[in-house]
């Protein structure tokens, strides 16, 4: 009797160990994607979900019923002018960082493996200190008795000191030295693998270099270009540090002004309607940036779309 038991259990447990090893085994195929899907929960739980009850604060008044009150506090003129002059700053950054760094990421790509070593640890590594300080350490540089004044002052260009900090003009170099790398860095690996035979067959062909930069490398490149432009763009419409510490408050910037509505016990739901206002219209812009980038690539390629 006890050895018909044993002998009854016996498949059973073999049924439990084959089910156990398919388990494991299904599980061993789907690990690489449980151990990828971690970033991705944590995202949710600490960034979306929090993202999501911030914005429906925008949408509760003071006494917790719905009410659009943030919204109509913030579409007024003043503010669109703010959104304004971010979206001026951001484009102004971009393209000054556009003519600066692709000359520069040219001149890398097309240049010796040490030349190229040499130039991307000088353009990386000032992400290694803290970006207070790079602030801070332009200010030595720009101040009344700084080393530009002096400079200029010594060689003659200038009598007087230029007060050069806490304008617009302190605030845009240091975007300019701050997002710079971010267009750079897209360029010049889209330019690395560049097949530069291209380049001289159509110089073979009769073509000049100018015709050769605007019919053949731009539009093959036009991709990093607008990796690069994106990449710079976005975060300089939403930048507060630079132009809190480098424009003394005389210019207010959309940052500034989600910054100082978040901060505040009872202004939240205005900095969230405020942000929601602000990225709405910096869609628009991207979409409008996005369309006259393809279209200048498709011209220039010689296309007619």
């Amino acid at each position: 009797m006890q050895e018909a038991v044993i002998d009854s259990s016996i498949p059973r447990k073999k049924k439990r160990q084959s089910l156990l090893s398919r388990i494991i085994k299904q599980l061993s195929k789907e690990y690489v994607f449980a151990i990828g899907s971690i970033p991705f929960i944590w995202q949710i739980l600490f960034f979306f979900i929090p993202l999501f009850v911030l914005c429906w604060t925008a949408f509760l008044g003071l006494d917790g019923h719905f009410s659009l009150k943030a919204f109509k506090h913030v579409c007024t003129l003043n503010y669109f002018v703010i959104v304004l002059n971010s979206l001026s700053l951001a484009f102004a950054t971009t393209l000054l960082c556009l003519l600066l760094g692709f000359p520069l990421a040219y001149f890398m790509a097309f240049n010796s493996e040490r030349t190229q070593k040499v130039l991307l640890f000088l353009l990386i590594i000032p992400f290694w200190t803290n970006f207070i300080l790079h602030i801070y350490a332009w200010f030595f540089v720009l101040e009344k008795n700084g080393f530009l004044n002096n400079l200029l002052m010594n060689i003659g260009l200038i009598s007087s000191p230029l007060h050069s900090l806490n304008s617009p003009f302190s605030v845009l170099l240091m975007m300019i030295y701050f997002y710079l790398p971010f267009m750079v860095l897209p360029i010049f690996s889209a330019l690395e693998r560049f097949d530069t035979r291209l380049l001289e067959a159509s110089l073979d062909l009769g073509a000049n270099r100018s015709q050769t930069l605007g019919r053949i490398l731009l539009p093959m490149i036009s991709k990093a270009i607008k990796s690069g432009i994106f990449l710079v763009f976005i975060p300089a419409f939403g930048e507060f540090v630079i132009p809190e510490l480098m424009g003394g408050d005389k210019i207010v910037f959309v940052g500034n002004v989600i910054s100082l509505f978040i901060l505040g016990k009872s202004t939240a739901s205005y900095g969230v309607a405020f942000t929601l206002l602000s990225a709405l219209i910096l869609m628009g812009g991207l979409l409008i940036l996005n369309y006259s980038i393809n279209r200048l690539s498709c011209y220039l390629a010689g296309g007619h779309q």
